[in-house]
């Protein structure tokens, strides 16, 4: 016997397969949606993240106040360099006991790090307080706050060695941040009788 369809179930058949192919783009577009929300927050949190990092590496500077050298007046060298500094502008906290000071001198380039560092590589530096707000023996978190950072200079190779007349040194002091400040001085062509002098 032959079996009649009629055009009303013809409708209806294709109907459910429109509704099928509907609700599979739904759900594909649904997933699609939820993988592009899901990267665009990732890529939105590292962009951020991205941005405080480069803007702590420009700002998180040191500025140098002053620098001044200890005259062995004997044989006229400088024994020890002490370098006054504070926060650049728009700096945040810095700690001056995680930084790393790359001295660049006559006899060749030293890594320094601070004195009560984890690690110990070529030579170490100390700190003293000039002015401090909070009272914290290293760190640099008030605008007013100033810090000597000593470099105590030897006769040694192993050592930053002594400064003589005329002498060129760089100082690249590296913060935990990466920002970088370089302070370059000559010593003078005559240090006279003096017990200390301003390079």
């Amino acid at each position: 016997m032959f079996e009649f369809v009629t055009d009303e179930e013809e409708r209806g058949q294709v109907g459910i397969g429109t509704l099928i192919v509907f609700i599979a783009m739904v759900l594909v577009a649904a997933i699609a949606a939820g993988v592009l929300i899901n990267t665009a927050g990732f890529l939105q949190s590292k962009s951020q993240e991205t941005g405080q990092q480069s803007t702590k590496q420009v700002s998180n500077r040191l500025q140098e106040v002053v620098t001044t050298g200890t005259v062995d007046q004997s044989n006229s060298t400088i024994t020890a360099v002490n370098v006054t500094v504070t926060q650049a502008p728009g700096a945040g906290e810095i700690d001056l006991e995680n930084a790393t000071i790359t001295w660049i001198g006559p006899d060749g380039t030293f890594i320094i790090n601070h004195e009560n560092a984890s690690t110990q590589v070529d030579d170490e530096f100390t700190t003293s307080v000039v002015k401090n707000a909070e009272g914290s023996p290293t760190v640099l978190n008030d605008p007013d706050d100033r810090f000597s950072i000593n470099f105590d200079l030897s006769a040694g190779s192993e050592d930053p060695s002594l400064l003589t007349e005329g002498d060129e040194v760089t100082i690249k002091i590296n913060t935990m941040a990466g920002a970088t400040t370089t302070i370059r001085f000559t010593v003078p062509e005559s240090l006279g009788q003096t017990q200390g002098v301003e390079l």
